[in-house]
């Protein structure tokens, strides 16, 4: 554990947030190698139907892994404690519930992707390549739930670099699988859809036998998993919150891709890309944020509100600093970047006009992100949920309906509603820094003055 209440506030944040930085690069990977490989090589419906499909997948899945995340708190408290036996009782509750959960989002994806896609307005040209995309992901969703649990369970117990191990190997699998099943056996959209199945299954095996070798603590005895109750209750409770926000961030989403949905082909190929894009550029500054929270959080509990107030500083530069630089990256050369996903000059210009749009606000978000960072770290956990529901259901839907629709502005007010949302979104973050009582939400109570 490093102690993060004495020492350059600069050193610490960027520090801790380098690991977390590097995970997430990996984790986009698999989207962003997907997208581009589909788009170069099948073509701009293909791409668009891929696109269509994570807005979907976000929303299916958000709840579960939510009480995931609440089951990672729950075997951390009990490591802490030092009760190695509930740790096992733990980790096999979260195995058992995120199979099972994975078995039945697997049967209700597949019957509903029509459905759904029909709700979000997805032209027809597009239905057959997106549903056989959705189906094929929605098969391997239990292989994918288990390797989540097991990141859990030994995130639980402190240990963050063994997952993302797991990770960089699913990642260069992927890629390879991509390449071969798209480009050599020529099985299309289908083929991208089981690369990423296949890579997150040979994850999760590999998982499974390094606790089998080499951690006896959690090592799993199948014929002899038990589902404990009690602790299931505790880690929906603390695990819940979390995801209801990314459920209600999921449906925001998918909102905005109905809008996206209704302007064609060509735009919604330029938003897959584009989006992807947005968000690899956008990691530097969430992990950053991810890292003053854990800052915030000693120091809090240590009394030391000058530090604090020190480390949003810190991290507001740095955060900063990287935003003016991958801003003029997204405006200079955010069509060249376009180019990796397609040969269509459309769908190039449409991305590329997302990334000048919504880019030159990137530094509107790191405020956004850095503040609430510090509001989780602090413990008033519930008002940067309250901050995102606002700046996404209150701001960016409706204003992206009534820019694109009503003012006429065709996609273009799509991309503007997104950092009109941040802009909101800042606003009340920093009104809430400068007057809230973020002070006195800490669980160890301080004097502050």
């Amino acid at each position: 554990m490093k102690d993060f209440t004495t020492g350059s506030e600069s050193k610490h944040i960027f520090q801790f947030a380098l690991p977390m930085l590097i995970g997430n690069v990996f984790q986009q990977m698999y989207n962003i190698v997907d997208s581009i490989i589909v788009g170069r090589f099948l073509g701009d419906k293909a791409l668009a139907a891929v696109g269509a499909s994570f807005p979907i997948l976000f929303m299916i899945t958000a709840l579960v892994v939510g009480i995931g995340i609440g089951a990672g708190v729950v075997i951390s408290q009990y490591f802490g404690a030092k009760k190695y036996d509930e740790v096992r009782k733990a980790s096999n509750t979260i195995l058992i519930f995120l199979m099972v959960s994975g078995t039945i989002i697997t049967f209700i994806g597949i019957v509903s992707s029509k459905f759904i896609f029909r709700l979000l307005f997805l032209p027809e040209e597009l239905m057959d390549q997106a549903i056989a995309y959705l189906n094929v992901y929605m098969a391997g969703m239990v292989v994918m739930f288990g390797y989540n649990a097991i990141s859990s369970i030994l995130r639980g117990i402190g240990d963050s670099k063994t997952p993302l191990y797991f990770l960089i190997v699913a990642t260069f699998l992927n890629i390879i699988l991509d390449l071969v099943f798209v480009v050599v056996l020529k099985w299309g959209i289908s083929g991208a859809a089981w690369a990423t199945v296949i890579s997150q299954g040979v994850a999760f095996v590999i998982a499974i036998i390094y606790l089998q070798q080499q951690n006896h603590l959690l090592r799993i005895s199948f014929h002899d998993l038990t589902f404990d109750w009690a602790i299931f209750r505790q880690s929906v409770k603390i695990g819940l919150p979390t995801g209801i926000q990314q459920t209600l961030v999921a449906l925001g989403g998918m909102a905005l891709m109905g809008i996206v949905n209704t302007f064609g082909t060509a735009v919604i190929a330029a938003y897959s890309a584009a989006s992807r894009v947005d968000s690899l550029a956008v990691i530097p500054t969430m992990s950053i944020g991810g890292a003053l929270s854990g800052f915030v959080g000693q120091n809090v509990g240590a009394n030391k509100l000058e530090r604090v107030k020190k480390g949003l500083k810190a991290s507001l530069r740095m955060a900063v600093m990287y935003c003016i630089v991958i801003s003029a990256v997204m405006v200079l050369w955010g069509d060249k970047i376009m180019t990796l996903f397609t040969t269509s000059d459309d769908v190039v210009k449409i991305g590329h006009q997302y990334l000048m749009v919504v880019g030159l606000f990137y530094s509107v978000f790191a405020v956004l992100f850095s503040i609430n960072g510090l509001l989780r770290g602090a413990g008033a956990a519930l008002i940067p949920m309250y901050i995102t529901l606002l700046s996404l259901w209150l701001v960016r839907v409706p204003l992206a309906y009534l820019f694109s629709k009503v003012f006429h502005m065709g996609a273009v007010g799509i991309w503007w509603a997104i950092p009109f949302g941040w802009t909101m979104g800042a606003i009340a973050a920093v009104l809430y820094y400068r007057y809230g009582k973020w002070q006195n939400k800490s669980v160890v109570k301080s004097n502050f003055t």
